[in-house]
């Protein structure tokens, strides 16, 4: 039985071998292992294969969290998913277990590992701003510059998307979007262990190139032609998913399959090299090339006194 509010994170880039290290790991605890899911697209109910979620027989091995918690018509935020995991590893801990964050997506694992402060969503706010930034966009900034001037000097003024959601922020919580932090590149003290696992960018490319032929001989085309064709369609912020993103070009738009696909792994590759230098940047997170080393540390922590949650 594990000790309370034991958790441990497993992270990397796309395709580096996580999710099975992990499910592996889970499996050989003997339930006294949950995995947290942290991935900004497989909250998503129906993006199963594009998704990398693990299969019906993994979930009856492991329990899961944070899976298939919103439909893919409704639009789902980091504050969300911060909620949702919190709620997520209370239950872990309350039943005596330990919790194993699993994922790619950085900013997730950042809102639930260090317990960021995120701002919410002002949408009304935010449409009246977007409306005026087409033409108004140096007014909209010289606005953020009165109301917040520490938050205008670290964005550039040519930003829209990130001077909308300062301004958004700003006049809708009715305090400078600056008072949430000092932002991302500010690391803190250790809260949980987080273990990265590597891999060289050439077995990177390799591994997402088979990955997406895979996924496309398993019928991922079909999938998204069917969370197409659904009441509601999917949201906007499904859409940024790689992979459907660019299959959704050929089923709404005919664009040659062919390019799609190519076009798609592509994406993959970049995503993965984004994600690679997002953990790079991280101090904290203890790196190793060896999977069956990475999980012999996985095991360390969570045995030993590293594996407490630091508030």
């Amino acid at each position: 039985m594990a000790s309370a509010r034991t958790a441990v994170a497993l992270v990397g880039a796309t395709a580096s071998g996580k999710s099975a290290l992990a499910h592996e790991l889970a499996l050989e605890s003997n339930g006294e292992i949950e995995i947290l899911s942290v991935d900004a697209m497989s909250v998503y109910r129906g993006m199963d294969l594009g998704t990398a979620k693990p299969t019906r027989q993994e979930r009856d091995e492991v329990t899961y969290h944070l899976l298939d918690l919103v439909e893919p018509s409704e639009e789902f935020t980091v504050a969300q998913f911060q909620r949702e995991a919190i709620k997520a590893s209370e239950a872990v801990w309350d039943a005596g277990h330990h919790v194993l964050y699993v994922g790619g997506t950085g900013l997730y694992g950042r809102a639930v590992i260090d317990g960021l402060d995120i701002p919410a969503r002002y949408p009304e706010i935010r449409k009246a701003l977007e409306a005026r930034a087409h033409g108004e966009l140096p007014a909209l900034f010289e606005e953020l510059r009165r109301r917040d001037p520490l938050a205008a000097s670290r964005l550039e003024a040519t930003n829209e998307r990130r001077v909308v959601r300062a301004l958004e922020v700003t006049l809708g919580a009715q305090r400078p979007f600056s008072s949430y932090g000092e932002g991302l590149l500010n690391y803190g003290p250790v809260r949980v262990v987080q273990v990265g696992l590597d891999c060289t960018l050439d077995d990177l490319d390799e591994r997402m190139s088979l990955r997406f032929h895979r996924w496309m001989e398993q019928g991922l085309l079909d999938e998204v032609s069917t969370l197409v064709g659904a009441s509601g369609g999917m949201s906007r912020t499904a859409r940024q998913a790689v992979g459907y993103r660019e299959l959704l070009r050929h089923v709404e738009e005919n664009e040659l399959l062919e390019r799609c696909v190519n076009d798609a792994i592509t994406q993959s590759r970049r995503l993965a090299r984004r994600q690679r230098s997002w953990f790079r940047r991280d101090p904290r997170v203890e790196w190793f090339a060896d999977a069956a080393a990475a999980k012999a540390r996985l095991r360390e922590v969570l045995s030993g006194v590293d594996g407490f949650v630091r508030d």
